[in-house]
């Protein structure tokens, strides 16, 4: 997959974003645990107060909290209220808002941030709490024993004003009273003491004529209305990464094909010899989809998984430190279970491909070689190789499944665990007070959100595998080094281009090879001239025909033409000069006139009409209603043998280049027809240099040259009367297929 990673380069905008926006989600949805523990803590159990800082207060009140607050902290509490009167210009806001300002002055709240109510919370919870338990002592002295040192509430008179007394202490008694008073408070912390606070806060409320009721409602509706707004935020953005990813791989997965297509679009035969068609194929299809698969659900998963999983972790141990090992032990065992998983499943992925393309090799071969199965009654063959690719396709498959399959419910159970240990756990805290029932609620959802962030990276496992063949798979077709190459500095042919083929000295092995196939090959070809090579089965006739086009490089010596070595001009340039016929004719699924024009997309139709006629084709083109608008399906396969070379011939010379070259183009063809033909493209291709590849004596009787091969090298050169004299081999083919009449 990494050998791929160019082709993510031209969209880089769109992953950034796409990793923007699932940060924003990842926090969205992050968040949503934690307004629902504020709705559980704040809003049903508090009746809508978030903490120990009231947002106004009496002034009586105040003046009895400052009794329990150090002369810093009663500094500092002061000077974030503003005492309120009925001389204050606000008074008729404030009033309405708080009732009781009509009997006494109120302190409310300046503008301040989270960090003074911070610091805040502890100074006034405090007070709160012992000014509270002094209040309730009075209602009921059994309550409460004392508040410090020397100060015992159980032995003052009924009916005395206690906070009376005490601001008549001395402020050394005092001071060590309120010292005594936050010792005990150490082992509470500042979030109990913020808990233990908020009933006195409400109680404040309710003597400030405040709706309690309504004030706990628009708190619920207030984070309600923050949670939808995170929710729908989270929904966006799942939908804009979504269509984004999918734009990108789709993106990639186009470019990865197109360079692929290219890229075999420039093999020579070698490169052909080193990956087979269909595994081709299958590269350029199956494993270009399982990148495109593996890129979208990377960008949707893995950048989201992790920042879902580290960011439930950390919220998790915020909302309660002291179940932090509950999520390390589901952690380890999510970890665990991935890693034995994944080291099972990757050898199987890798041979899965290699199946894959066995399968489509044994497919293309049935179907191409249809015909044949059937000549030969080996359909119960064909059907047993069949089946058992496939039965080795399907066994991988199934063990890969078995084993993936076992992720989910392992993972179910580790998840309904989980639930059940923090339920467990959770509740003995709630009980003893050190947590509250929606950070519980909260950090249960927060170890959920952790298992489905595992969950969704172990899906990228099941993936990530397969594509990493692929991927490399498709990188070893991109990166391979092609043996025929333009040159840097491409010469151009000399006009005129004369057309004339020249071999020199010509040797050649195919790659790999020990042996040379060619020895020697000298010979020229020249314009208005046809020369033939003949030759027994397997003598190189083929081969030296597919070093004219570059099809194959010289192995030593060199192919001339127009007197310019074809290892020195583009490709493109040399094809353009020549018409290949080859022996086997292709034709592509359109109409005959959709492949006469494969050859010159501007041709004329007088231009093609002449090129059927030429071919000997216009008896089975024109004699059709369609003519040449008759549909042709893939591969030609609804004409014949000798249809096929004919289309083929007439679409060569539709290109009218100036070399020809029939490769035993002529094997499909009768003699009559064979015969027609040879002397309606002498007319046509006088002036053309025509080489001609065949094992009929027949068709090359009248050739200007004669080249025959025999193991490699030649053996004889000449017309074919000389040939007949001096050449035994050329005698033995001749005399082998016409009576001596006929060599005549």
């Amino acid at each position: 997959m990494i050998r791929l990673s160019k082709y993510l380069k031209p969209y880089i905008l769109p992953i950034v974003l796409t990793i923007v926006l699932l940060f924003v989600q990842a926090n969205a949805d992050l968040a949503l645990p934690d307004y629902l523990s504020k709705i559980v803590n704040n809003g049903i159990q508090q009746g809508g107060v978030e903490h120990a800082v009231p947002q106004a207060i009496r002034q009586s009140r105040m003046d009895r909290l400052t009794l329990f607050m150090s002369p810093a902290d009663e500094e500092w509490v002061l000077g974030n209220y503003a005492l309120v009167d009925q001389g204050s210009p606000d008074y008729d806001v404030y009033v309405e808002q708080y009732p009781a300002l009509a009997d006494e002055p109120v302190y409310v709240i300046k503008t301040v941030g989270q960090a003074e109510i911070d610091r805040l919370k502890p100074m006034i919870g405090k007070a709160l709490i012992v000014v509270s338990g002094i209040e309730q002592a009075i209602a009921d002295p059994s309550q409460v024993s004392g508040v410090g040192e020397g100060f015992d509430l159980s032995k003052i008179p009924p009916g005395t004003d206690i906070f009376a007394m005490l601001e008549k202490l001395p402020p050394a008694q005092l001071a060590q009273m309120t010292a005594a008073i936050d010792q005990k408070f150490v082992a509470l912390g500042d979030s109990m003491i913020d808990q233990m606070a908020v009933s006195a806060v409400k109680a404040e409320y309710e003597s400030l004529g405040m709706d309690t009721a309504r004030l706990q409602s628009d708190y619920i509706l207030c984070i309600g209305g923050i949670m939808l707004l995170l929710s729908l935020l989270a929904g966006a953005c799942m939908v804009t990464t979504g269509y984004l990813a999918a734009r990108t791989a789709a993106g990639a997965a186009r470019d990865i094909r197109k360079d692929v297509f290219k890229k075999v679009e420039s093999f020579s035969a070698t490169e052909f010899d080193k990956f087979s068609t269909a595994s081709l194929i299958t590269r350029s299809t199956n494993d270009v989809t399982q990148v495109q698969m593996v890129i979208f659900m990377t960008l949707r998963l893995v950048f989201f998984a992790p920042v879902m999983g580290i960011g439930g972790i950390i919220r998790a141990i915020d909302k309660s430190p002291s179940m932090w090992w509950i999520i390390a032990v589901a952690v380890v065992a999510l970890l665990g279970l991935i890693v034995l998983i994944f080291s099972i499943a990757l050898p199987k992925f890798k041979i899965m491909q290699s199946l894959v393309d066995k399968l489509n090799l044994v497919t293309r071969e049935h179907l191409s070689g249809m015909m044949v199965i059937r000549a030969f009654n080996k359909q119960e063959d064909e059907t047993a190789r069949f089946d058992k690719a496939n039965r080795d396709l399907t066994d991988t498959s199934l063990f890969i499944a078995r084993v993936m399959v076992t992720m989910m419910p392992v993972m179910m159970l580790i998840m309904s665990g989980l639930s059940l240990l923090i339920v467990w756990v959770g509740a003995h805290q709630v009980a003893a007070s050190t947590i509250q029932v929606g950070d519980m609620m909260a950090f249960l959802q927060y170890a959920m959100q952790i298992v489905f962030s595992f969950m969704m990276m172990s899906m990228m496992f099941i993936f990530l595998p397969r594509a990493a063949v692929s991927g490399d798979r498709i990188a070893d077709v991109l990166e391979t080094a092609a043996t025929i190459e333009d040159p840097k500095e491409p010469q151009p042919f000399q006009l005129p281009f004369t057309g004339s083929v020249e071999f020199r000295h010509v040797s050649f092995r195919y790659p790999g090879a020990q042996d040379d196939v060619l020895h020697d090959i000298t010979f020229t070809a020249e314009p208005g001239r046809t020369t033939a090579i003949i030759g027994s089965t397997g003598c190189g006739k083929s081969t030296v025909i597919n070093l004219i086009p570059r099809f194959y490089d010289v192995t030593e010596g060199a192919v001339y033409v127009s007197g310019v070595d074809v290892r020195r001009v583009r490709q493109g340039d040399l094809r353009d000069k020549i018409g290949y016929i080859p022996q086997k004719g292709l034709l592509f699924s359109g109409t005959v006139e959709s492949n006469l024009r494969y050859a010159d997309k501007n041709a004329d139709e007088e231009t093609l009409r002449e090129a059927v006629e030429i071919a000997q084709a216009d008896e089975f083109v024109f004699d059709k209603e369609e003519g040449m608008a008759a549909e042709i399906s893939q591969g030609g396969a609804n004409v014949s043998g000798g249809q096929k070379q004919r289309l083929a011939i007439a679409r060569a010379l539709v290109k009218k280049p100036p070399i020809y070259i029939f490769d035993d183009s002529f094997s499909a063809l009768d003699f009559k027809t064979d015969s027609a033909l040879r002397k309606a493209l002498r007319e046509k291709t006088s002036d053309s240099t025509v080489l001609i590849v065949t094992q009929r004596v027949a068709t090359i009787k009248n050739a200007d040259q004669i080249i025959v091969l025999d193991v490699g090298r030649v053996v004889g050169k000449g017309s074919h009367h000389e040939l007949l004299e001096s050449c035994e081999t050329y005698r033995e083919i001749a005399l082998s297929q016409l009576s001596k009449e006929e060599l005549v």
